[in-house]
């Protein structure tokens, strides 16, 4: 069989048997830990690539794992919605794990090998969330992915201790609810397979059990993403990971359980009755407009930079959840564009918080002063992700931004759409405030005289260039927006919506 035709379990194995192999390497000599980490994100990538563009010539794919045909064995299924996921996530772990090898150097030194085996490890979790077609298996893939990421933000100083521990108990409460409602599904229908609930469910829709368990899988997923007021273990956990993990994590943990809620929705529950007889979408919206502009009132109130960062991520998963439940095609458009933007935009930005710790110490809006004159690269690449925060063309952000608007429009929730508009102006009001202390420093004065010019001192290499690439992507995405919108996202869309 040719590699394509073995691509949508590739993307999954090669970083799972690439996580015990860095561990086995890093017993030698640490120093091979990054390279054997990147070549294994990278296959994931490649392997990510083949399988978007053999889905856009031929259509959905389905992978039967173990010899068992589904719905009794494990599928993957792989159509445009999740093949653009998967190119997102795998695509944004490369870059992170690049960025990590001064980072983690100077903030793990001893820990190198066990960072990395983790890393690679937290990456398998999310793509096997992503490309499997079981209701369990993504149950165990969630499990994969959580435990590492409590290990990797734990890896910091006593408060990121403190903080996993708070994420460990909200996580497990989350996969907990979760688990629950797919045994509620289980019991009604004796199987788990995502396309075979599809096709039984309808018959079963009048039972209570079937509403109980979308609440119990949706409350599992909204805690998993931080959904407000569900947030609480987020602001510390992102703000005191160490940076390489805060790259990783941030832009794709919360994106994955978005993805997994729309793949819910759509794959197991029908449009039918996720925006009919359950009634939720009103109550839903409103949620997601509380989540909105509360994430972007505390981000007000934040001097950490980082901390600032987490707010607005709770605020941007109020943006994709209220756009997948607005019940209109253009809504759930801006939804599903949103998980790949905001993913990149998040990277932007920790990455950029990365550098500045790196360079300077420390996270405080204060730490950002004169960076334009010292890190012109560097804060020309932020200026780059804060105009794609606030929602400036040809950006990426802009254009989710705009499906959204034209969703709550078509839908006539009004208050959504002011909502989206509020948390711009505040994003305004936050990056234009950075980019004033950055800008504009206090002249320094030394025994009379103004102190010597400013010398322009980067960042290595490795640490600017996943920054610098992801800066250009905001705008190439933006740009492509059109056509990533008719030959993807159009094609991933119910026909019912």
């Amino acid at each position: 069989m040719s590699i394509v035709e073995q691509a949508p379990v590739l993307l999954v194995i090669i970083p799972l048997l690439s996580a015990f192999l860095v561990n086995m390497v890093g017993l030698l000599n640490r120093r091979y830990c990054f390279p054997v980490a990147v070549l294994a994100i990278l296959g994931s990538f490649a392997a990510s690539l083949i399988t978007l563009i053999q889905v856009m010539k031929t259509g959905s794919i389905s992978y039967r794992l173990g010899g068992w045909p589904p719905p009794f064995g494990i599928e993957y299924v792989i159509d445009h919605f999740n093949g653009l996921v998967l190119v997102t996530v795998s695509f944004v772990s490369l870059l992170a794990v690049i960025f990590s090898k001064e980072s983690i150097k100077k903030e793990l030194p001893e820990k190198i090998p066990q960072f990395y085996t983790l890393f690679v490890l937290l990456v398998t979790g999310l793509l096997g969330m992503t490309v499997t077609g079981d209701a369990f298996n993504l149950y165990v893939l969630l499990e994969v992915s959580a435990l590492t990421g409590y290990a990797l933000i734990a890896m910091g100083d006593n408060r990121a201790l403190v903080a996993s521990f708070n994420y460990v108990i909200m996580g497990t409460i989350g996969a907990s609810f979760y688990l629950l409602g797919v045994g509620h599904l289980y019991i009604m229908t004796g199987s788990l397979n995502m396309a075979d609930l599809l096709t039984i469910l309808p018959g079963l829709y009048s039972f209570n059990a079937i509403f109980i368990a979308m609440l119990l899988i949706l409350v599992g997923a909204w805690i998993k993403m931080a959904f407000f007021p569900m947030h609480g273990w987020l602001p510390n956990a992102y703000t005191y990971a160490p940076s390489a993990a805060g790259c990783l994590v941030a832009p794709l943990v919360t994106k994955v359980s978005v993805y997994i809620m729309i793949r819910l929705m759509l794959s197991i529950f029908s449009v039918e009755y996720v925006y009919g007889a359950a009634g939720l979408s009103a109550t839903i919206v409103w949620m997601a407009v509380i989540a909105i502009i509360s994430g972007s009132i505390l981000a007000l109130a934040q001097t950490d930079f980082k901390k600032m960062l987490t707010y607005l991520i709770v605020a941007e998963v109020g943006y994709m959840v209220g756009g997948a439940w607005l019940a209109s095609s253009s809504g759930l458009t801006g939804a599903i564009l949103h998980i790949v933007n905001d993913a990149l935009m998040t990277l932007c930005l920790f990455v950029f918080a990365g550098i500045v710790i790196y360079k300077k110490g420390g996270q405080q809006l204060q730490d950002l002063a004169g960076l334009y004159k010292k890190m012109p690269v560097t804060m020309t690449a932020f200026t780059v992700g804060a105009m794609s925060m606030i929602g400036v063309p040809p950006t990426a952000g802009f254009f989710s931004k705009w499906y959204l608007i034209l969703g709550a429009i078509d839908a006539g929730r009004y208050h959504f759409m002011a909502a989206l508009l509020f948390s711009s102006l505040v994003n305004a009001i936050l990056f234009f405030r950075v980019i004033e202390i950055a800008y504009f420093e206090p002249k320094v004065v030394h025994h009379g005289y103004e102190a010597e010019k400013i010398t322009i001192d980067e960042a290595p290499f490795s640490m600017l260039m996943p920054l610098i690439i992801v800066a250009l992507s905001l705008i190439v995405v933006g740009l492509y927006s059109g056509d990533i919108v008719t030959n993807i996202i159009q094609h991933s869309l119910p026909a019912g919506l």
